[in-house]
This record gives C-alpha cells, sequence and structure tokens, in this order.
C-alpha cells in the first residue's frame, strides 16, 4: 500500500483540528456566558458582613449655647426696635440691655416703666446720642442731643469723675427717681449705681433738666453743644415729655468706651437667665 505523502498528512491534521475546535468553541462560548463579569469592590462593602445593612450615623441636632441664645435674643430685640436706622450701635445697646436685665433681676426698676434711656459720649455733642427706648412696645420713643459736663471735654467727652465739683459727667448705671422744680425749671433727680462712679450724683446735684445750649442752633453757632456742670441736660423743647416719660425708676445708662469703666451690672450670666426666664426677678 502506497504511503501518504507529507503534504496528505499535514491537510488531513489541519481538518482534524477544525473538527475538534468546532466542538469545542460552543461549550466555551455557554461557559463564559453564565459566569457573571467582575466589577471593583469598594471599600465599604468589601468590609460588610454578608446580610447587614450599611447605616449611616445621623448628626446631632446643633445646640446653642446660653451665650449664643443670649445673643441671639438681644439682637432680635435690638432689630425689633429699629434702634441701628436711630443710630444706636449694638455693642452700646447689649452692654445697656445686660445692666437693665441685672437691675431688674435685683428689683431695683420700677416694672411699669419698661424703659431704657441710653447716652452714648463715644459720639461728640453735635450728634443725637440719647435715645429712650421702650422695650414693651418696641419702639425708640425719643432720640435727641444731650450735653455733657463741662470738664468732660469740649465737642467729644473724654474725661469723666464720680468727685464733687469736677463739672464732668459721670458713667454707668443710674434709676430715675422723682422730678423736682429748681434752677433749671422742671428736673428729674437720677440715682448713681455704680460704685466709685457715679454714686455721688445725688450729692453732686447730676440731674435730668433741660438747657438753652442744646440745641442746633446753639451747634450752628458755636460747632458744639453748651455744657453743663456734669448733669445729662436735654433740648428745652423735649425736656418735659422726657422726664415725664422716664420718671419714676427706669433704667438710664451713661457709656464711653473707657478701661476705667467697669460694673457689677454688666454680668452677662445674671442677664442670660433674666433673659431666658430661668431666673426670678427680686
Amino acid at each position: 500500500m502506497e504511503k501518504p505523502s507529507v503534504v496528505q498528512r499535514r491537510r488531513h491534521l489541519k481538518r482534524h483540528a477544525r473538527r475538534a475546535a468546532r466542538r469545542v468553541l460552543p461549550f466555551l462560548a455557554s461557559l463564559f456566558l453564565a459566569t457573571p463579569l467582575a466589577g471593583p469592590v469598594s471599600k465599604s462593602m468589601a468590609s460588610a458582613q454578608p446580610n447587614q445593612r450599611l447605616h449611616i450615623p445621623a448628626q446631632p441636632a446643633t445646640q446653642l449655647t446660653a451665650a449664643q441664645s443670649f445673643e441671639q435674643r438681644l439682637q432680635s430685640i435690638y432689630s425689633s426696635l429699629g434702634a441701628e436706622a436711630q443710630g444706636l450701635r449694638y455693642p452700646v445697646f447689649a452692654k445697656a440691655m445686660t445692666g437693665y436685665l441685672n437691675l431688674q433681676k435685683d428689683g431695683k426698676l420700677n416694672a411699669a416703666k419698661p424703659l431704657l434711656t441710653v447716652v452714648d459720649f463715644d459720639l461728640p455733642s453735635t450728634e443725637k446720642r440719647l435715645w429712650v427706648l421702650d422695650l414693651a412696645q418696641k419702639q425708640v420713643l425719643f432720640h435727641t442731643l444731650v450735653a455733657h459736663g463741662h470738664n468732660s471735654g469740649e465737642n467729644q467727652a473724654t474725661n469723666f469723675s464720680n468727685t464733687n465739683e469736677s463739672n464732668m459727667s459721670s458713667l454707668g448705671f443710674y434709676v430715675t427717681a422723682g422730678e423736682y422744680q429748681g434752677k433749671h425749671g422742671r428736673s428729674l433727680k437720677l440715682q448713681g449705681l455704680d460704685e466709685g462712679f457715679n454714686t455721688n450724683a445725688a450729692m453732686r446735684s447730676v440731674v435730668m433738666h433741660g438747657a438753652d445750649y442744646v440745641s442746633e442752633n446753639f451747634i450752628k453757632q458755636n460747632g458744639r453743644l453748651g455744657r453743663s456742670l456734669g448733669c445729662p441736660a436735654l433740648p428745652m423743647d423735649l425736656k418735659d415729655a422726657i422726664i415725664e416719660a422716664v420718671g419714676g425708676g427706669s433704667c438710664l445708662f451713661l457709656n464711653a468706651s473707657t478701661a476705667e469703666y467697669s460694673s457689677k451690672f454688666l454680668n452677662q450670666d445674671v442677664a442670660q437667665q433674666v433673659l431666658a426666664g430661668t431666673v426670678q426677678t427680686s
């Protein structure tokens, strides 16, 4: 029998390989399609246990501190009064309100007179620097000029004293007292409450009264207001209305930015508690 040639053997092997491939490829294809494709595994998922749901803890609600809550309330009162539009700076208002609340806690104020009178001696005498605030009705009752003491300065008050015959203004918290008729006519007595700063007010006859030198005309002629002997003197056309409104146990605060002044009535902890209603007033 004649042996096949080399060429014939190669052709036979190729046909055998093609038939084997046709039998194997369908099996490989079905195996490939049945196997899920692998994807990247996230770190959080990889660490989770089977059947365990991932839980993201809720963030706790932000709690305001007592100081932050107090600040918010003061800002709200300041805004409702419209005090900024009337030129009363917030830091001065906040200081005055802190003292008011301390005095309220000590029972030194007339509950029927929820008024706060603020004088800001950081401002020159040519500007309206007295405000009478009605804290119950949330309104500014008066905003006007006010004089400082003769020896406190020219247009700007820079020196203050509690000494008799110093002819200077005295800083701090006062409570208004009764009226009387004096050399300036209708006048209002003031009780100074800050030891070392204004407690000699009665002895010095530091009172609230009207004066002709507290006017726009005086400013035009002299470049500043006239000056008193230490009294917070008022314009003549407003003095009766202001004295009647604030007399009889309301709070008066004379402010100036000086490191020398301090007051036990600027206790913010007490003020926070009173405003929050957690401390009973006397």
